[in-house]
This record gives structure tokens, C-alpha cells and sequence, in this order.
């Protein structure tokens, strides 16, 4: 069985068809079917059902989808664990909140790049839902994203402590302050799945605003664009607000220490090795978290 097509196979899956797979791996889609028909030959069986909005996957192809999933992982590891510890290589795929990624992780990039060049490196942004479902299913080495997590698949660990903050473009106490009936004030958010997004909802809530009106954003510039427009208020951290260079037109509103408190933690599945490539990420990873004080010691 050829490790290429079991590739293909699960780009196909995952895409939910042979078009949109094709943009994916940039291949065109007559390579892509002739390698699903020659798996599907091989194996004896259909993968997938064909239909004209693209393709699912039958009985046959989903009790393939967990095995071919551990096989492509066990292979992007194998150049890691058998490569020299003091020279990583292979490849390491991570998957960060975009908050995380613009906030904590340039430093860490920096360093690990710097030491680690033969590593094949790649960083996805996404909510954490979609993180965590993409490390479960074996398509993301690790992950950043907000905790708790719980999932019997994974370990987690504790990287940064951030500090959230409601932000506004316009005098607001608090809270509070938010009419109750929420017209004044519309919450600005990243799509469905973000953790962030979640709490915020929660606050309005508990303050008494139920299912405040959402303008859902693609990025975080956008997001902190329309607060500083007066569009609404968002919740993010706080170093987020200060770093950005609208800082000057946000308003920042202090929380609760137990609902400012987020935990950013990193995640991987239990069953994956940690390798040389891994380990010294995550060295670099912990190292941009400690004080100052302790990051010279260490050196």
C-alpha cells in the first residue's frame, strides 16, 4: 500500500471532494482519481459514494479513515525519531489561536527556527474547536488553544497564562452599562468555535443581555477595526489590545479576576511519539514563558 495514496485518500475525505481536494494538495484531479481508484483496486472495495455536490465515504472508506490517519502519522515521524537529536528534521505541524500566534509565538518561531533549520515547519491559525478536533484526527502534531480541554485522546499542558479584556471603542464602565435589551452594543467575534467568543457570549448572559446581535470576523485586525469604529465590543487579551497599533483608539475594560483568567494550554494525542523536532519546540515553547530572570539563567 502506497503511503501518496493513502494521502490522497484522506485529503479526498476531509475536502469532501475530488475539486476541492485537488486545491489542497495542488495536483490536478484526474492524479487524484486515478490514485483513489488504485487504492479502492488494491483494497477490493469502494471508498467513497460519488454524487454531484462531490463525494462521502462509504462503510468501507470510514473504517479505513482511523488506520490511514495513524499510518501517515506514524510515517511523518519516523524521519524525526530516527534523525540526530542535535540536528532535528522531518516535518512538525502546529495549529495555534490566531491570538496566540500574534502574541506569544514570533519569539518561539524565531529561536526554534533558528536552531531547528532542516525541521519542515508549518502553523495553521483556526478556533480552538477546530484545533482540537485536527490534532485528534491526526492532521496536527500539536496544538495551541484555550482551555480546559478534555478529550481521553489527548494530554495537555499549561504554556501561557493570558489576562482578557472586554474592548470597546466607546466609554463604557463596564458591563453593566450595556443597555439590556443589547442595542447599543453588538459583540465582534471570530467564527463558531472560538473560545473567546464563547466566554464573551457567556458574560453578556450573565449580565443580562441574552443572545446579544454577532458580527462574526475572519481575522483579528478586523475584529479590533470595528471596536475602535465604535461597532461593538469583543473580548481578547490583553497584551493583544496594547500591542496593536489601534491601541490608541481602544478602550480597554477591566474584568473579574475569574472571568479575566485564560488558560492557553498546548495539546497532543497521547499515542504520538515526542520527537527530537517536538521536544525542542516545545523547549523553546516553555523557555518564551519563563521571567526574564529564569530565561538567563537557563541559557
Amino acid at each position: 500500500m502506497d503511503i501518496g495514496d493513502l494521502n490522497f485518500f484522506l485529503a479526498v475525505a476531509r475536502a469532501g471532494g475530488i475539486s476541492r481536494a485537488s486545491k489542497e494538495l495542488l495536483t490536478v484531479q484526474s492524479n487524484i482519481s486515478s490514485r483513489i481508484r488504485a487504492l479502492e483496486d488494491e483494497l477490493g472495495v469502494a471508498l467513497f459514494r460519488r454524487h454531484a455536490r462531490g463525494v462521502t465515504l462509504t462503510n468501507s472508506g470510514e473504517r479505513l479513515l482511523p488506520y490511514a490517519e495513524q499510518i501517515t502519522q506514524l510515517v511523518r515521524e519516523v524521519t524525526q525519531v530516527v534523525s540526530d537529536d542535535r540536528d532535528p528534521a522531518g516535518g512538525l505541524a502546529i495549529g495555534s489561536m490566531e491570538t496566540t500566534a500574534g502574541l506569544r509565538l514570533p519569539g518561539v518561531l524565531a529561536s526554534f527556527s533558528e536552531e531547528c533549520p532542516r525541521v519542515d515547519f508549518t502553523l495553521a491559525t483556526d478556533t480552538t474547536d477546530a484545533l482540537t478536533t485536527q490534532v485528534i484526527e491526526h492532521r496536527l502534531d500539536g496544538a495551541f488553544v484555550c482551555g480546559p480541554v478534555r478529550h481521553p485522546d489527548l494530554v495537555s499542558e499549561q504554556v501561557f497564562v493570558e489576562q482578557l479584556v472586554l474592548v470597546s471603542g466607546v466609554r463604557m464602565a463596564d458591563l453593566d452599562s450595556i443597555p439590556a435589551d443589547g442595542g447599543r452594543h453588538k459583540v465582534l467575534v471570530l467564527r463558531a468555535g472560538c473560545a473567546y467568543r464563547a466566554r464573551l457570549e457567556r458574560l453578556f448572559e450573565q449580565h443580562g443581555v441574552p443572545g446579544p446581535a454577532v458580527l462574526e470576523f475572519g481575522t483579528l485586525e478586523g475584529i479590533l477595526g470595528c471596536a475602535a469604529a465604535g461597532m461593538g465590543v469583543t473580548l481578547l487579551p490583553l497584551g493583544v489590545v496594547t500591542t496593536s497599533p489601534l491601541a490608541a483608539a481602544l478602550k480597554v475594560h477591566h474584568l473579574a479576576p475569574a472571568d479575566a483568567r485564560a488558560e492557553t494550554l498546548f495539546i497532543r494525542r497521547k499515542d504520538a511519539t515526542v520527537t527530537p523536532a517536538m521536544s525542542r519546540f516545545l523547549f523553546h515553547t516553555h523557555a518564551s514563558s519563563r521571567p526574564a530572570s529564569l530565561k538567563s539563567v537557563a541559557r
